[in-house]
């Protein structure tokens, strides 16, 4: 096994530019930003840092090569002569997933086939067995066929990095935890500024707002695949979650989540609970286009029900109205809106500074972003 190894990190198109910077705060080597994921470069401390600490991308994926494909006997051959004893032991279990897209290998169903096939054939030569019993740990290999160009991946995360371990239930519209605290970083939060998410619903913003000020790893309250293989060390983990925990904050800070329906913020307390942040987040039930603001600034950071899922369309645009002109006078405070409405700046009655798309799930959405003037990122 090579000691430097390369590395995949999906994440949601829009936002490579953020988890690029993320990996070089984490002080990973070689990162490289493409078109909805980012790769670096490391050794396998660099695979349980980077689990654990990262914030808005998607999983992290061990690239175990790339070779042309133009058949399937090349898909076949390609995947044979790669190493994967290195990886996995005889008992591993290994399921094959992916996709293809702009290639003239285009089935899904018959390029898993092929590549189980390949990968029985190889790790049975080394081991010497006929048949292998996968009966151990999960090694999961993805693989991404592109333009005729195959690669070859071990998901080393398991379960996405989204499910932090916090939100064992949501309201009839959550949003996912990597998009949330996309948002928040965004809105340049630090923890000096009162955030106020007037829509909080089950409190996934707030959570995320919560852990960015503490410097807290999302990961830390979890497990990760990569977790049971044998070429990564335990001592690997344990110094990840060490140096993660030294690097925390503390502090007191002004973080206040309300939203207009009882049940979702019972929802929101629980998982703030889950998430070890409950004390520094106020929740209260208020109307966001009523409430009075809490504060002479700070930062609005809020994703309220979009017209395709939890509202009629009319009823979602009217609401935008009156929210527009709600905060119409509230020049102290900066505004981070998603919404998937094409015309919320004009139900909302002002143009934003900027507009940045992202994607809710299968929703486009923009975050339309009210600065006062402030370059925002």
């Amino acid at each position: 096994m090579n000691d430097i190894l390369t590395y995949s990190v999906p994440c949601l198109f829009g936002l490579e530019g953020l988890v690029g910077d993320e990996l070089r705060r984490l002080e990973q080597e070689n990162v490289r930003v493409e078109n909805g994921r980012v790769l670096f470069d490391g050794g396998v401390e660099a695979l349980a840092v980077t689990n654990l600490r990262l914030r808005m991308g998607e999983r992290v994926l061990l690239r175990l090569g790339a070779f042309p494909v133009r058949s399937f006997e090349e898909l076949f051959q390609g995947v044979r002569a790669l190493p994967l004893e290195d990886y996995l032991p005889k008992d591993a279990k290994f399921p094959v997933k992916g996709h293809c897209l702009n290639s003239r290998l285009h089935s899904v169903p018959d390029c898993q086939a092929i590549i189980k096939k390949a990968a029985v054939d190889r790790m049975g030569r080394h081991y010497g067995l006929n048949w292998l019993p996968e009966t151990g740990a999960l090694y999961q290999l993805q693989f991404s066929i592109m333009k005729d160009v195959c690669e070859v991946f071990l998901d080393t995360t398991g379960a996405g990095l989204h499910k932090r371990g916090y939100r064992a239930v949501g309201n009839d519209a959550p949003l996912r935890e990597t998009l949330a605290a996309d948002m928040v970083t965004l809105s340049r939060y630090r923890g000096r500024d009162f955030f106020w998410d007037s829509f909080c619903g089950s409190g996934t913003i707030v959570i995320e707002a919560a852990l960015i000020a503490l410097n807290r790893a999302p990961g830390l309250s979890r497990s990760f695949s990569a977790q049971s293989w044998g070429f990564v060390p335990n001592s690997a983990w344990e110094q990840a979650r060490e140096a993660a925990r030294a690097a925390e904050f503390r502090g007191e800070y002004r973080i206040l989540g309300s939203d207009i329906d009882p049940s979702s913020l019972g929802i929101a307390v629980s998982n703030a609970r889950k998430a070890g942040v409950e004390r520094l987040i106020r929740f209260e039930e208020a109307d966001a286009t009523k409430r009075d603001l809490p504060a002479e600034k700070g930062l609005i950071v809020c994703n309220p029900p979009y017209g395709e899922r939890m509202m009629e369309q009319r009823s979602a645009q009217r609401l935008y109205h009156a929210l527009g002109k709600h905060l119409r006078f509230a020049d102290g405070w900066q505004k981070f809106i998603i919404s998937s409405e094409p015309e919320f700046e004009h139900y909302f009655g002002k143009q934003a500074d900027k507009k940045r798309k992202l994607y809710n799930g299968m929703i486009q959405c923009n975050l339309f972003q009210y600065t006062g003037g402030r370059n925002a990122k």
